[in-house]
């Protein structure tokens, strides 16, 4: 998961490795990385994945996504607004359990517990944010299983929301990230169910805070006050 003190040491490399193997030793070490946000025993990198970084055969192809009739709306206590439209004709099961989560109010009072600018990403969901044990953010889960991926070839970009995952394609469950800028390591192996529609400005200064040294975890903590459903037609 942390990946800003390691990437120098590729770019040092650089005059020993060719470009080409250097690509795909960047990718590689991005699916690894980013695999890992939602472990439930480790926040550090896995090392024993071998498909996080596969072509995913079975991807939905040429689905326009179609917005729902409620968008989620995230009221930050220090930052704003960033409101989601939410697509269930390209992942349904996620965003049935988003919905679920937000009706029950889980996600009320969690923290964005990472960010990354190299990434371009920022990612919340994890109710252990709520507790003061930083160690174990971004390693839970909500109490129900998790869901079954659905990915399709919408990529990832600025505004994109996703399901963080375990190593599993299968594994995730309930912590989403928004991507700030194309991130094209993450088409087809991380489902997308949603974008940001007002609000990208907002995260993209939590995307830029402070974190802790040698974490990406934020130095002030992220808190999300509520996320509520409403109308679409609200944000037009």
């Amino acid at each position: 998961m942390r990946t800003a003190g390691i990437m120098p040491a590729f770019h040092r490399r650089i005059g020993l490795v060719s470009k080409t193997k250097l690509t795909l030793i960047l990718s590689t070490f991005i699916f690894l990385a980013f695999s890992a946000c939602n472990q439930t025993n480790s926040n550090a990198p896995a090392n024993n994945s071998t498909n996080s970084g596969a072509p995913t055969s079975n991807a939905k192809t040429g689905v326009k996504p179609t917005p729902d009739a409620q968008v989620a709306v995230f009221e930050t206590a220090d930052y704003g607004r960033i409101v989601i439209e939410l697509y269930p004709n390209v992942a349904p099961k996620h965003v049935e359990r988003f919905k679920k989560l937000i009706n029950e109010k889980f996600y009320d009072g969690t923290a964005i517990h990472r960010i990354d600018p190299n990434l371009g990403i920022i990612q919340g969901g994890d109710a252990l944010t709520k507790t003061g044990n930083k160690q174990m953010w971004g390693t839970g889960n909500s109490p129900y299983p998790n869901v079954p991926a659905e990915f399709s070839d919408i990529p990832y970009e600025r505004g994109t929301l996703g399901a963080a995952r375990t190593n599993d394609i299968n594994g995730a469950n309930c912590q989403w990230f928004i991507t700030l800028k194309r991130q094209p390591a993450f088409d087809k192996k991380y489902t997308v169910f949603g974008k940001v529609i007002d609000g990208l400005k907002t995260a993209e200064v939590i995307m830029m805070a402070p974190t802790e040294e040698g974490s990406e975890r934020p130095a002030e903590k992220v808190v999300i006050k509520s996320v509520t459903l409403q109308p679409r037609s609200n944000f037009p």
